[in-house]
């Protein structure tokens, strides 16, 4: 019988709640647990979690960033402290995982032995005649957060990163946002705090914002007027993806583009990119 590392994924992604029935756990679990928690994040339903840090290794990991960051350090770390992830309520699994599991034990898999300490622990539960799903507004099984981490809640929800479809419309602009980053969405923008992004990039939380202007072909009057459009369109994005913990990047096609900019906004050099993409 093989010791499966897929179902020991499976079964640790059985003890979250998820917005999607698991689709995300299941198609993700044959990477290591990181790989899933780091992809499948947005997927959790974020109102019924709540992560702590005993440790402090992901405050400093994270430093400078939201409480998403560390929320996504806790939940990917090979190594979960007790109590460091709780569930609020009673977590049914997911259908698509539940199917999963029960196609893995027909199969004759077997979950790699996973010490406790590993295992993230559900908030302890009150028996309850009447339990819901959903915890009732006013905390059946929890008591009501406190402001602060009421804050902490919407700015989590603000700052999730939620793939949604490129506009379309512009062919290589959409090509070259999914290939030079790479995109960690194919085919999709993502939305941050109100703001479209064109991409997320994959394995890092940097978020990128391509233009594939034919700046070298514009009059000196339309190249002075675009790179002052996107110094500003620069700035406002850079700080909302700060605010949410990213890192930020400008992709342009050309050197002359990036030169324009700086010339406007020197201190901006670290963020732009050359990327060579043709229309």
């Amino acid at each position: 019988m093989s010791r499966s590392p897929r179902v020991a994924n499976l079964q640790r992604a059985a003890t979250l709640p998820w917005t999607d029935e698991g689709r995300c756990a299941v198609r993700e679990a044959a990477h290591p647990w990181s790989v899933v928690a780091e992809r499948c994040f947005h997927a959790l339903d974020h109102d019924r979690i709540r992560f702590s840090d005993p440790t402090g290794r992901c405050a400093v990991a994270s430093a400078g960033a939201s409480a998403l960051g560390i929320g996504l350090c806790v939940l990917a770390a090979p190594e979960i402290a007790i109590g460091a992830v709780i569930v609020v309520g009673v977590v049914v699994v997911g259908v698509v995982i539940k199917d999963a599991l029960d196609a893995s034990e027909l199969s004759g898999e077997t979950p790699e032995e996973v010490s406790p300490s590993l295992q993230a622990e559900p908030a302890p539960q009150v028996p309850s005649a009447n339990r819901k799903l959903k915890p009732e507004p006013a905390g059946q099984d929890w008591f009501p957060p406190g402001p602060p981490e009421s804050l902490d809640r919407e700015r989590n929800r603000r700052c999730e990163a939620i793939p949604v479809k490129h506009r379309g419309g512009d062919v290589a602009h959409d090509a070259c946002a999914d290939r030079v980053p790479p995109n960690r969405y194919p085919g999709m923008d993502v939305l941050v705090d109100g703001k479209r992004f064109d991409a997320l990039q994959v394995g890092a939380r940097v978020l990128w914002e391509i233009k594939t202007d034919q700046f070298d072909t514009y009059s000196l009057f339309l190249r002075d007027q675009v790179a002052r459009d996107h110094v500003e369109e620069m700035r406002e994005e850079r700080g909302i993806a700060a605010a949410c913990g990213y890192g930020f990047v400008f992709g342009v096609s050309s050197a002359a583009h990036k030169k324009a900019l700086l010339e406007l906004a020197p201190g901006l050099e670290s963020i732009i990119v050359v990327t060579g993409c043709k229309r």
